[in-house]
């Protein structure tokens, strides 16, 4: 048993990536997704891969699997029908939330409705101080009277949020055992175990997402872990979260809402490996899919983290890896706005029908389509020919909008990809120069199967002076899930002084989450050799809104680093403000809100695909095509086969590099080298 599978289900495509442990050979394999069911695709491309290359379903070892059930769920709001039970008096929290508006300046838009609708809502007679010490007692009448009003709302699930349950959660724990004795077959989450830390209506929305999703991602795991234990008992499932680790099955049926963005978070992680075997430490990773675009920022080979973000409007605040995402993919469909401007996005043709070019029924025109109009992509089709597009319908679509616009084909579909383009460009700002980072200095990391397509056009836009395309930018994201650690992270909400008096207590609060992480790597039968902790600190000056992470270094030889000195601590805050916006001041208090502890298992690094050593001298292409990079007319390029390049070898721009997962484009004047890691860097020309 030496076989290590990634799984990463899109929107349009399931991508696979498997290692053999013992040979050190890499797989990969590709094939449309199943949006009805996306387990059946991933339990047929599994199937498929190891057919494909005569691989025994014995020796199958590790399953790693990223969704987007969870985060489909949440944007097409068809989750469970959930009730809530909270204190008297906080009934209507999830709809007062922050007294802000979505957009400044759109007095129309407002906040989308909460998941748990207000009849559901139920309040219990209970109060708990804001230091945790019980103000009113919640009595066993208070317990069967809710309880009893849930049974009747015909909920599916329970989210249970008392105020400062995250500081005392005896109320909550109680409440809880009562429901699993009385309702066994109810889903049930507490905010003292989803999100036990500061700020209320955040801990209250995250925990109403959590019970939302618990029913729909229950039926889907267990399906998918059933057929896996079929095919392959002896094999252990985990699932991707947003943080970029890895969890048990058993912890994703209890917190589903960790899994909202766990394809994403996979394929940033994915990114560091390129990014360190490219000895690039500073890139904006791009992914484009089928359906959305997300990138990222790393620098010094270290990714941004956040806390907080909304899906579908709606707020979650956990431990993710920092992306930000825009319906930008090779399915989003060309359309006329009211005020008759082409758009792009963000609606997706996905996978069925998919784009017109697939010849299933659709009509629309999309970027793919715009693409195959432009000759940018090979009518032999994609998947290494296996799957088939026809131009002509391609034509037919993007002809519709090349109509409406009184301009040519070409011109038309030149025109989808520059709004495709622009769209991607300000998703990229957002993490990058709205922060106070300049993309000049960074290197764009293409991936997904439509990533390297697009990656000039916004090199260009944003001057950055290098693009990298990884060995299998198609299926990054499946082969990031091998990458990842099996983790859990664990928060005490502590408000102190950064002050020597306070010290001894945030030592106290660190031997508690010790304490809560060795129990977990005991659960999870993480061997001593293999642990590893990581130490966070959360501070801000006294009257911000926002705190700073602040990682504590880890001392040799020792499981958990030691808390600094006062000094050293806000010598550290000093410096990540400084960072972050430009500034700090050396007057001003301040305090901690959160002592975090994240438990992981460390993995041995996977092996990588390696490619021969060549002499320099440029490869010899496999044909030509006319390709249209702008509107004054079509260019002749050559045309490569990317499996043969070698370590090395240097390709002239304009040319075509063909992969079975993804399409990589050079423009004229670019200027490609495949790097000894299998990357191809490509110089952008001035």
């Amino acid at each position: 048993m030496s076989i290590f599978i990634g799984v990463d289900v899109g929107g349009t495509f399931t991508d696979l990536y498997a290692v053999d442990t013992s040979s050190r050979r890499v797989y990969t394999y590709k094939r449309p997704s199943t949006p009805s069911d996306p387990s059946a695709a991933i339990l047929s491309g599994v199937h498929e891969l190891l057919e494909r290359y005569s691989l025994p379903l014995s020796a199958v070892a590790h399953f790693a699997h990223g969704t987007t059930v969870a985060t489909n769920t949440l944007l097409q709001r068809n989750g469970a029908v959930v009730a809530l039970i909270t204190t008297r008096g906080f009934r209507d929290l999830l709809e007062i939330g922050r007294q802000t508006r979505p957009e400044n300046y759109d007095m129309h838009l407002d906040f989308p409705p909460p998941v748990v609708s207000r009849p559901r809502r139920f309040e219990v007679e209970e109060r708990m101080a804001a230091d945790g010490t019980v103000v009113k007692a919640l009595t066993d009448d208070a317990i069967d009277q809710v309880i009893k009003s849930v049974a009747r709302s015909g909920a599916q699930a329970v989210a249970v949020c008392l105020l400062f349950g995250y500081l005392n959660p005896e109320h909550e724990q109680r409440i809880g055992e009562a429901i699993r004795q009385r309702l066994p077959d109810m889903h049930l989450s507490l905010s003292s175990e989803v999100q036990p830390e500061f700020r209320e209506y955040e801990r209250f929305s995250t925990t109403s997402l959590n019970a939302y999703l618990q029913p729909r991602l229950a039926d889907y795991l267990h399906n998918l872990e059933s057929a896996v234990r079929r095919d392959f008992p002896e094999v252990e499932v985990a699932i991707s979260q947003s943080s970029g680790g890895l969890m048990s099955v058993r912890q994703a049926h209890q917190f589903p809402v960790r899994t909202a963005l766990s394809g994403p978070a996979a394929g940033v992680v994915g990114a560091l490996g390129v990014a360190r075997a490219a000895e690039r430490p500073n890139v904006i990773t791009f992914d484009m899919g089928g359906t959305s675009a997300d990138v990222a920022m790393i620098r010094d080979f270290q990714s941004g983290e956040s806390y907080e973000r909304r899906i579908g409007g709606l707020p979650m605040r956990l431990p993710m890896i920092d992306i930000n995402t825009v319906g930008a993919g090779g399915g989003s469909v060309a359309w006329f706005d009211r005020d008759g401007l082409l758009k792009v996005g963000p609606r997706s043709a996905g996978a069925d029908p998919g784009p017109a070019c697939y010849g299933r029924k659709g009509v629309e025109a999309t970027v793919t389509d715009a693409n195959l109009v432009l000759r940018r992509l090979s009518e032999g089709g994609l998947l290494g020919g296996t799957m088939g597009l026809d131009r002509e319908l391609a034509v037919m679509a993007v002809g519709k909008i090349a109509s409406t616009l009184g301009c040519s084909l070409e011109r038309a579909a030149l025109g989808i990809v520059e709004i495709v383009v622009s769209n991607m460009v300000r998703a990229i700002r957002a993490v990058s120069v709205e922060r106070g980072h300049d993309p000049r200095e960074c290197s764009l990391l293409a991936f997904g199967g439509a990533g390297p397509l697009h990656a000039r056009d916004i090199a260009v836009s944003l001057r950055m002076p290098e693009i990298i395309v990884p060995p299998t930018p198609g299926i990054l994201c499946a082969a990031g899930l091998l990458s990842s650690e099996l983790c859990e992270g664990f928060v005490i909400t502590a408000r102190l002084p950064v002050s020597t008096d306070a010290r001894q207590s945030m030592v106290g609060a660190l031997a508690e989450l010790a304490k809560r992480g060795e129990k977990w790597f005991e659960r999870e039968r993480v061997p001593a050799q293999s642990r590893r902790c990581r130490v966070t600190l959360d501070l801000r000056y006294v009257g911000q809104n926002f705190e700073l992470p602040i990682a504590l270094r880890a001392v040799t030889g020792k499981l958990l680093p030691e808390i600094p000195s006062a000094d050293a601590l806000c010598r550290l805050f000093w410096a990540a403000h400084e960072r972050s916006y430009g500034h700090f001041s050396a007057d001003d208090p301040i305090e901690l809100v959160n002592i975090r502890l994240s438990a992981s298992q460390s993995a041995d690094p996977l092996p990588v695909p390696r490619i021969p050593e060549g002499s320099g001298a440029s490869p010899i292409p496999t044909g030509h095509r006319e390709v249209w990079f702008d509107a004054s007319g079509p260019v002749r390029v050559p045309l490569f086969d990317r499996s043969v390049l070698q370590s090395g070898q240097h390709i002239a721009g304009p040319a075509i590099v063909d992969q079975m997962d993804s399409t990589t484009l050079l423009f004229p004047g670019d200027a490609l080298t495949v790097h000894a890691s299998g990357n191809l860097l490509i110089r952008i020309s001035s």
